[in-house]
């Protein structure tokens, strides 16, 4: 456990030694929904306007924030960050992608970008359906740094 020192107590881990390197995190997530919903979304004419661009923006301005919002992550200096919202089969995917040049990783920022993408869909949708459901968060792969490359099976 790297966020534990050796007497149990929480910490940040120290990157200072580690090699400056490209690095990249892709995360993926699934909003189900009604097809009355999904049709409402993909309108992009509804009370709250275009749902999808406001999601897809609101995982951009996330991936910026997370160091924000967890607790031991490092502030990164993000050089992209790319959301898309896309329809599926019963609802929305989500795809977000961020990378940056340091010493640690995005996948945090990958994740929350598209948790957070997630639940600004729910939020502008839930007037039309509270019954929806966010599914498989979960991280598709990630590039660069000691550990090397890594994708999900």
């Amino acid at each position: 456990m790297t966020h534990i020192d050796e007497t149990g107590r929480a910490r940040m881990v120290d990157v200072s030694g580690k090699a400056v390197t490209a690095r990249e995190a892709v995360a993926e997530g699934f909003l189900r929904m009604s097809p009355a919903t999904l049709a409402l979304a993909l309108a992009g004419e509804g009370a709250k306007g275009d749902v999808r661009a406001v999601a897809e923006i609101a995982g951009v301005m996330a991936a910026k924030k997370t160091s924000d919002l967890i607790p031991m992550c490092h502030p990164l200096p993000i050089a992209k960050a790319e959301v898309r919202v896309e329809p599926g089969d019963g609802g929305l995917s989500v795809m977000a992608r961020v990378r940056t040049t340091g010493q640690t990783g995005v996948e945090m920022e990958a994740l929350t970008a598209c948790a957070v993408t997630l639940l600004t869909l729910y939020d502008m949708l839930k007037a039309a359906e509270k019954g929806m459901v966010l599914e498989a968060v979960r991280l598709v792969s990630k590039t660069g740094g000691k550990s090397g490359d890594w994708a999900a099976s």
